[in-house]
């Protein structure tokens, strides 16, 4: 089952301390950019895993690890978060 980025505001809230479901991503398999909130999530894996909508490339990776988030943000090439 997928969703789109606005499931996982209240997580991305707790981690970051911000709403960063209209911050820009930048894709950095195609260069592709959308807000957060247009992104494919996916919940029911060993942790939250955010996918690019254009080419399908894992964009993040948030999991739980002994009671801490732990982020991988490597497949983005950019995250800007504007006021």
């Amino acid at each position: 089952m997928t969703l789109d980025g606005n499931a996982i505001g209240g997580l991305l809230l707790e981690i970051f301390a911000t709403d960063l479901t209209s911050a820009e991503t930048t894709c950095a398999v195609c260069g592709a950019v959308r807000p957060v909130a247009e992104t494919t999530v996916y919940l029911r894996g060993p942790g939250t895993v955010v996918r690019c909508r254009s080419c399908t490339s894992v964009l993040m990776v948030i999991t739980r690890v002994r009671g801490r988030n732990c982020v991988d943000l490597s497949g983005l090439e950019a995250l800007d978060v504007r006021p």
